[in-house]
């Protein structure tokens, strides 16, 4: 049976990556620049004789609309309407996120899909709020599949400091990772960024991992810091999805600071503190409260210290069963069988199409 995952841009795809890895199939992207980010961030990573060139995984530029010679099952991480034959080739939608933010382009969109991922509570909220209009039976309940490997301790944390070059004497340190969103959802990382490596270094290790669209500002701000000699900042750059996965620096971190992304809610899943860089920012989903972050995380307006805001965090240990409890009541299931669920559902409706 023939599996396609397809997404806009290449960090979409980190959404598809464990179902792949564990079912396989090939790739499609829309643009040529996304095909070269494609081989380029993930080279060599599949070592079977399956492997494309450059060692990825097989990949394909297609446009939507000129699909329909294909057959068997394609799953999206972005809405995009898919000009499919729904005998031959079933849609199905992931998404890449499910945060406050609307959806992008036009939600009904969606209403297009045969089959769609839901990651939780908040997801079916998100799609009420949108007053979309989707049969329950084409509604599949996952959970997130992007949390089996951080439920599911895949990955060691000392390996992965490694990785990223933080020095054993630095690791009694507390880590903290920044992980804005982009200028749709009014970002913060222009705002931001110099001041927390500026004053969070002094005490604390800092990540910092933009939104794709602001990896451009990575190396600036990489020559920013070493002209001003400050050391114990970290960057992540979100094209890597192979080598920087969200998962892996939420391993490593000891708290977050976003603003509008939907990280926010994919944190919870450490049951580590969370701090809102506060924006202006409006067009947002109305969610009940026991969905909605900003009612228990801490907050940074710029009118305080974002090193005493970070510490006040840390320092909040009772706080930590309300992220506990709001992990939830967004998300089904939390037990690591995500993969697992969308594995043989994936497999159930291809047996229909033989």
């Amino acid at each position: 049976m023939n599996i396609y995952y397809f997404a806009n841009q290449i960090y979409q795809l980190s959404y598809a990556w464990p179902l792949y890895n564990e079912i396989g199939g090939s790739f499609l992207v829309r643009k040529y620049k996304t095909l070269l980010k494609f081989k380029r961030y993930l080279r060599g990573s599949v070592k079977s004789g399956n492997a494309a060139s450059l060692g990825t995984p097989a990949v394909e530029r297609r446009k939507l609309r000129h699909v329909s010679d294909l057959s068997g099952i394609i799953l999206s991480q972005s809405n995009s309407r898919i000009h499919n034959d729904p005998a031959r080739l079933k849609t199905v939608f992931i998404g890449h996120g499910t945060g406050d933010k609307k959806y992008g382009g036009k939600a009904n969109t969606l209403e297009s899909y045969q089959y769609l991922f839901i990651s939780g509570p908040k997801h079916m909220e998100k799609l009420k709020d949108a007053r979309l209009d989707i049969p329950e039976k084409r509604l599949v309940n996952i959970g997130n599949l992007r949390f089996d490997e951080y439920l599911n301790n895949k990955n060691d944390r000392d390996a992965l400091m490694d990785k990223m070059r933080i020095p054993m004497k630095n690791r009694t340190r507390k880590t903290v990772l920044y992980a804005p969103t982009w200028k749709w959802g009014n970002g913060t990382i222009k705002k931001y960024a110099k001041l927390f490596i500026k004053e969070i270094t002094r005490e604390h290790n800092l990540i910092i991992r933009p939104h794709h669209f602001d990896a451009h500002r990575l190396p600036g701000l990489k020559l920013w810091a070493a002209a001003n000699g400050i050391k114990n900042v970290y960057f992540s750059n979100p094209n890597r999805i192979k080598t920087n996965d969200t998962m892996q620096d939420f391993l490593v971190s000891d708290v977050l600071i976003s603003d509008t992304s939907s990280i926010l809610y994919e944190y919870l899943v450490t049951g580590k503190p969370i701090v809102v860089a506060s924006t202006d920012f409006s067009d947002l989903h109305n969610m009940p409260d026991k969905m909605n972050i900003m009612t228990i995380a801490d907050f940074f307006d710029g009118s305080k210290s974002i090193l005493d805001v970070v510490n006040r965090s840390l320092s909040g240990a009772e706080n930590n069963s309300r992220y506990t409890e709001m992990l939830h009541n967004c998300f089904y299931f939390n037990d690591g069988k995500s993969v697992k669920r969308a594995t043989e559902f994936v497999k159930g409706i291809s047996r229909e199409l033989q």
